[in-house]
């Protein structure tokens, strides 16, 4: 029996690499490497390795971008370099180059599994990586909205204050400045003080904050503006903490925290409502009532201000990858949609603002955290996860970047008698001197 090692042209890679590129339809973007040594591709393009063959068995149950993040979270594939160049590859020839998700039909199933078991990888089907959410009950009933916020809100406020700057905010900043006098904790204070400012806040006021987060708003309304405020939040670890910085603050007069439901709040007369990257989270079938409780809550001429992720008719949801690792259960729309909606609770929408690149900037902060802090990230909540969090944000700034996503500002007024809005005439004086706030 011969013992010669098999050729570089008949290795694991050259093999997967004609299969792939059969069943996209284009030569592949990227260089592969598999776990013999075996190398074929372009050689400037990023490197892709598949370090186990068990990657490749998670493909063939999983096919798609699902079977690729099990594979990458869990390290039995990796991208050799800068994984944000490797994505940007391949998003650019899925996009230019005619490339198109796999379509297995029969022969192509066949061939596939022919070629795994050359190739000695064909075995039951891998188990979800432990970071992977498992949800259960009725999509957007209360219980299984709980869990959705609870996956992503309550992986803890230590790993949360780890990769956030000191505002604790997690949503888009406001960048006003480009030098790198201006930091993330700028844009973040500057981004919750255009909201304040575009409600109208003032001392004696009542803002009720849904989905409060970490309480930045919150926090920042009270004291600067000297403002009521009802903190409304589902996460517990996130009402804790803002219940002990309210504490520390000695801000227990202007503000009530309150963990639940946006679907159980009571009373109304607000003079201003917010809603700061909550309504992904709300569902397709649910917002219009998301929409009408926001009218009910605010009194006639208060404002209701909505900042929301959007994304086009055709993917609604954040993908696989966001939706089983991230934020289960999340709905996009396209900005015009989620303005009808509003507007057809009996809002009059006012002004929008988008904040797209903005985005890619802020998150792009978060994930040079991570990278400049991955040592800590993975004492803290282990490596998976935080891969999990690097292909996340490494994803969501190309995916902002190359106008994939959106995100929003949407700013509307209760009408009072008559048509009354209390809108000023003109918009400016929101934006002067923002980078000193």
């Amino acid at each position: 029996m011969s013992t010669t090692a098999p050729s570089r042209a008949a290795g694991a890679a050259h093999r997967l690499a004609a299969l792939a590129e059969d069943m996209l339809g284009g030569p592949l973007p990227v260089r592969l490497r598999a776990w013999d040594g075996s190398e074929t591709g372009p050689a400037d393009a990023p490197v892709v390795v598949m370090r186990s063959r068990r990657a490749l068995r998670r493909l063939l149950w999983q096919p798609g971008e699902l079977g690729l993040a099990q594979a990458y979270v869990t390290g039995e594939l990796d991208i050799e370099g800068d994984l944000g160049q490797g994505l940007r590859a391949v998003w650019a020839a899925q996009r230019e180059g005619g490339l198109r998700p796999p379509r297995l039909g029969p022969a192509d199933t066949a061939r596939a599994l022919a070629t795994a078991a050359r190739l000695g990888v064909l075995g039951p089907r891998p188990a979800a990586p432990a970071s992977q959410a498992r949800l259960r009950g009725g999509l957007h009933s209360r219980s299984r909205d709980r869990a959705a916020i609870s996956h992503h809100y309550d992986l803890s406020n230590d790993f949360y204050g780890l990769l956030l700057d000191e505002t604790m905010a997690y949503s888009c900043g406001y960048w006003t400045r480009d030098d790198e006098g201006f930091g993330p904790a700028d844009a973040q204070r500057a981004k919750l003080e255009l909201i304040c400012r575009k409600l109208a806040l003032k001392r004696g006021a009542r803002l009720l904050d849904i989905g409060c987060g970490w309480g930045s708003l919150t926090l920042h309304a009270a004291e600067r503006h000297g403002v009521q405020v009802t903190a409304v939040t589902l996460a517990r670890e996130q009402a804790a903490y803002v219940r002990e910085r309210v504490r520390e603050r000695g801000l227990a007069e202007r503000v009530e925290v309150v963990c639940q439901d946006y679907r159980d709040i009571e009373g109304g007369g607000f003079d201003a409502v917010s809603t700061i990257e909550m309504g992904e989270h709300v569902g397709d079938a649910e917002y219009p009532g998301f929409a009408a409780a926001l009218h009910r809550l605010v009194r006639p001429c208060g404002r209701v201000l909505v900042q929301q992720m959007s994304r086009g008719p055709g993917a609604p949801g954040g993908g696989p990858f966001i939706e089983a690792y991230i934020a289960p259960d999340m709905h996009m729309r396209p900005l015009g949609h989620t303005v009808a909606l509003l507007e057809g609770a009996g809002l009059e929408v006012r002004h929008t603002e988008s904040l797209r690149e903005h985005y890619v900037r802020t998150v792009g902060t978060w994930h040079h955290t991570l990278e400049e802090r991955w040592e800590a990230f993975v004492r803290l909540v282990g490596e998976e996860t935080a891969r999990v969090w690097r292909l996340y944000l490494v994803g969501g700034a190309l995916a902002f970047e190359e106008g994939r996503m959106g995100v929003d500002q949407i700013l509307g007024v209760r009408p009072g008698p008559g048509g009354d809005s209390g809108m000023p005439m003109a918009t400016r004086q929101w934006y002067e001197g923002l980078e000193r706030s």
